[in-house]
């Protein structure tokens, strides 16, 4: 069955679900920012097959957010690096963690990870704030309302 494609949607979350929306990705990207940036370890850390991470990755090389970068020439060996577009992800997958750490969390399972701020060497968690005011965003604190719309030149 052919997935959805969400790119053409006038709607932001859709548009990133076509960029990262693949369970695959997200966890590509997970292990990038806990320092992963060869072939062979995103493989063996996920188990995921050969052919589908050389496709993700592409996919996310090709959408800015990683970059592919040679790091041996004899023999030819790349390496996958963090982008700034990439890095505005780290949000989401601390949002993403939080929310499983909560909610789909069991006793039972292998210990997870703290976020630990290295400033001040305390755990943490991310809170999402306004910009101006500092007050928390939640569901009920903020409304969403339309964009202006753009105008064009003809």
């Amino acid at each position: 069955m052919a997935r959805t494609d969400f790119t053409e949607m006038a709607c932001s979350v859709a548009r990133t679900l076509g960029t990262v929306g693949e369970q695959w990705s997200l966890l590509i990207m997970r292990d990038a920012f806990l320092g992963v940036r060869r072939f062979e370890d995103f493989q063996r850390d996920l188990g995921i097959a050969r052919n589908i991470l050389s496709d993700r990755l592409g996919k996310l090389v090709a959408e800015g957010v990683l970059e592919r970068r040679r790091y041996s020439s004899r023999p030819e060996r790349y390496e996958y690096r963090i982008t700034p577009k990439g890095h505005d992800l780290f949000p989401v997958l601390l949002a993403l963690q939080q929310w499983g750490d909560t909610w789909a969390w069991s006793a039972s399972d292998a210990p997870g990870r703290r976020i630990v701020h290295r400033e001040c060497g305390r755990e943490t968690r991310a809170v999402t704030a306004c910009i101006h005011c500092g007050g928390e965003l939640t569901a009920h604190s903020v409304r969403a309302e339309p964009l202006p719309a753009v105008l064009r030149e003809d």
